[in-house]
């Protein structure tokens, strides 16, 4: 069984991944709060939510099961070498409940809260769908082999999957529209430094045990910050560079808020995934 060589490394490698775990968690609550101020969810996209559902689900099943069992950790050491740290860290088992239980709230908002003329689409339910019907084959063919590392590897490759859709419906809105308004910059921000974080981590646990098994053992973590990273990098060029906020020249009265949602549904495609 690995162990660190470095106890700094480790310390570091410790704070790296708990504050990619409090920076992902976080970013999951101004939606949450923002809908429960409103009392509705006019403006925040259904498809999003439940390809994520999806992605946090799967991620969730391989983080717990590479953590807890001894089954596949077995199996892990015995494809990538006894001496092979396990690439799972606590925080990435907590960050995936988390993300679960928010994502599965805010759904629940979705149905208690108005929802306008707002509904999922058919290519989403169709995408969801075929993943977790994968999922079931997946489980089918390994039960008799006992390959249980081949298959948590595939819940593995669902959430990379879901990871790269989410993100480009949201990046082809906010090109039509020329605009990022109603979309949170701030969420942004806090999935950037916990992707930062998160590669950096690995990075410590690779230097430590000077073998890169670390990132092409674990392809779904590497992959989730290279994404996750490049994606919230395109959201920021949006944001600040091609479609900056407008200031408004005029306002009623400094202490009116508006209460009229960021986006209206005439402003989002009927059939996107945005």
């Amino acid at each position: 069984m690995g162990s660190w060589n470095s106890i700094y490394l480790k310390v570091s490698y410790n704070v790296l991944g708990w504050t990619a775990f409090v920076s992902w968690s976080i970013s999951f609550y101004p939606q949450v709060i923002l809908n429960f101020r409103r009392k509705s969810v006019v403006g925040l996209n259904f498809d999003f939510l439940l390809l994520n559902l999806t992605k946090h689900s799967s991620y969730l099943i391989y983080n717990a099961s590479l953590y807890f069992s001894s089954t596949v950790q077995r199996q892990y050491r015995q494809k990538f070498g006894l001496n092979e740290m396990i690439p799972v860290a606590a925080n990435d088992v907590a960050f995936s409940i988390h993300a679960v239980l928010l994502t599965a709230f805010t759904l629940f908002q979705v149905v208690i809260y108005d929802r306008g003329n707002q509904k999922v689409s058919k290519i989403c339910i169709a995408i969801v769908s075929v993943a977790w019907l994968s999922a079931v084959i997946c489980v089918f063919i390994a039960l008799p082999r006992h390959s249980w590392l081949w298959l948590v590897n595939c819940f593995n490759t669902i959430q990379v999957v879901m990871t790269i859709i989410k993100y480009i419906p949201q990046a082809v809105l906010n090109f039509r529209r020329k605009s990022t308004v109603g979309f949170s910059i701030g969420n942004i921000l806090l999935d950037f430094l916990g992707g930062v974080t998160n590669y950096c981590q690995m990075a410590v646990q690779s230097i430590d045990q000077n073998s890169w098994v670390n990132f092409y053992g674990n392809i779904g973590k590497t992959m989730i910050s290279l994404v996750s990273i490049f994606f919230d990098i395109l959201f920021m060029v949006q944001h600040y560079i091609l479609y900056p906020p407008k200031k408004k020249s005029t306002s009623p009265h400094p202490n009116v808020v508006s209460k009229e949602p960021l986006l209206k549904p005439s402003d989002e495609p009927n059939s996107d995934l945005v």
